[in-house]
């Protein structure tokens, strides 16, 4: 049963439709790894074996009577803490919700329930979401699966290594600046980020809802397609089949292809130059519009998030990692004509954009800028940290930005992701397209 540890989820939900696999035997094997594992408590904050155990036994009910409601019946994953569960604690990885306790699931988990999705348990986060490096000190920081001492990158830290550790087969994490993509790129897994309001954000505790996103984080495309329709209780699409030939892929002259690690740049060429092999067609391309969108990033992030968090936070100074407490209470400097009119300016980029790439089929970047930070060196905060989370989540951002799907591929180098960004609104066809590019870079 070890190697359902490491099997993906549609293996295993092929499993328990051949009568191979028994959900329930399925949903102890990883609770059990979930209480042997050494660093299991930095990973999940929390177990939910009685709903496992009861949504297990339900599936195996159906498999034997050959009414499994899709091809993840019976499958577990984790959830991301930010996301409510009812009767179990949801606490966004901040004090400031310690013991909040949830009536309702989200609406997605209640999605993913009725389709026969059995829930593992709740998994670490960067403080209210609001950091691309996963670094925690008031909860926990996960572990990097590659190094000990480095940064498992955020704000979906411990969704990324549940997986990686083999504690789940997938998870399901949150993204507004890369929160899924990050993570996943640094534990070289499958993180897709749907376009924003493809999935609906009812029951997940909000950072900037004008950006937020849900996403799987798992071990290939197919697992990203089957995840993303089971928490939309749509019809699983189709991926077979596609192909990278007349494919036009861009990789843009803007500020996500500059000051490059070493690693990722060689990783991202490597993976360009096999996709290219693959039959895809490659051009460079000018999008002159990247760098003013980003100069707003700061007024539109930190204005919505203020917005929801001070009546949380200003009755209780002192409690959250200063450097978040920082990044979020900078709203509150924000004018609304200044808001207002940022907005403004990012839709009229957007066009921008969408006139620009209208000839290619993706526009592709490394995921993530730099390898993971040593922990040591970010734990003290300051002009370290801000540095370190700005360039982790600068290559991420450009599609929430202009409101893109987007999705990470592991190039074989570790720690090394590749983006694919596609259409707005074409979540499917990025998704085909990854698959084909996911079997060009094999």
């Amino acid at each position: 049963m070890d190697e359902w540890r490491q099997a993906s989820a549609a293996e295993l939900g092929r499993g328990i439709a051949a009568g191979g696999i028994d959900p329930e035997a399925l949903a102890e094997t990883f609770l059990d790894a979930i209480g042997a594992h050494p660093e299991a408590s930095r990973i999940y904050a929390r177990a939910t074996p009685d709903r496992a155990r009861a949504e297990a036994k339900a599936a195996a009910a159906r498999a034997r009577t050959g009414t499994r409601r899709g091809p993840l019946d019976g499958v577990p994953l984790s959830w991301k803490d930010l996301f409510d569960t009812a009767g179990i604690a949801t606490e966004a990885g901040t004090a400031l919700m310690k013991d909040r306790v949830p009536d309702a699931d989200a609406a997605v988990l209640r999605t993913a329930t009725l389709g026969g999705s059995v829930c593992l348990g709740k998994t670490h986060l960067s403080e209210i979401a609001f950091s691309g490096l996963g670094y925690n000190p008031i909860t926990a920081t996960p572990p990097n699966r590659h190094d000990p001492d480095a940064v498992p990158g955020g704000s979906s830290s411990g969704a990324a290594a549940s997986v990686a550790f083999g504690l789940a087969p997938a998870a399901v994490g949150s993204d507004t600046g890369g929160s899924v993509r990050v993570p996943a790129a640094w534990a070289d897994l499958v993180g897709f980020k749907p376009t924003h309001a493809a999935l609906p954000l009812t029951g997940a505790v909000p950072l900037c809802t004008s950006f937020d996103t849900i996403g799987p984080l798992c071990r290939s495309v197919e697992d990203a397609g089957l995840i993303f329709a089971l928490l939309a209780g749509r019809r699983v699409p189709d991926l077979r089949g596609g192909s990278l030939d007349g494919v036009r892929l861009a990789v843009p002259e803007a500020l996500v292809m500059d000051d490059l690690d070493p690693s990722p740049a060689a990783a991202f060429d490597d993976a360009v130059a096999r996709l290219e092999a693959a039959g895809a067609t490659i051009v460079r391309l000018s999008v002159p519009m990247v760098a003013p969108a980003y100069d707003l990033a700061g007024i539109l992030y930190s204005a919505e998030a203020w917005a929801w968090w001070r009546s949380r936070i200003e009755p209780s100074p002192g409690v959250m990692f200063s450097e978040i407490h920082e990044r979020v209470s900078a709203g509150a400097g924000v004018s609304a004509a200044d808001f207002v009119a940022g907005w403004d300016r990012l839709r009229e980029l957007r066009r921008d954009w969408t006139a620009a790439t209208g000839g290619v089929d993706a526009v592709l970047c490394p995921t993530v800028a730099l390898m993971p930070p040593k922990v040591r060196d970010i734990a003290g905060g300051g002009d370290a940290y801000k540095a370190a989370n700005l360039k982790t989540l600068r290559n991420t951002r450009l599609a929430n930005l202009f409101g893109l799907p987007s999705v990470t591929l592991p190039t074989g180098t570790p720690a090394c992701g590749l983006m694919l960004n596609g259409v707005a609104g074409s979540d499917l066809r990025l998704l085909r397209l990854a698959a084909a590019a996911e079997r060009g870079l094999a």
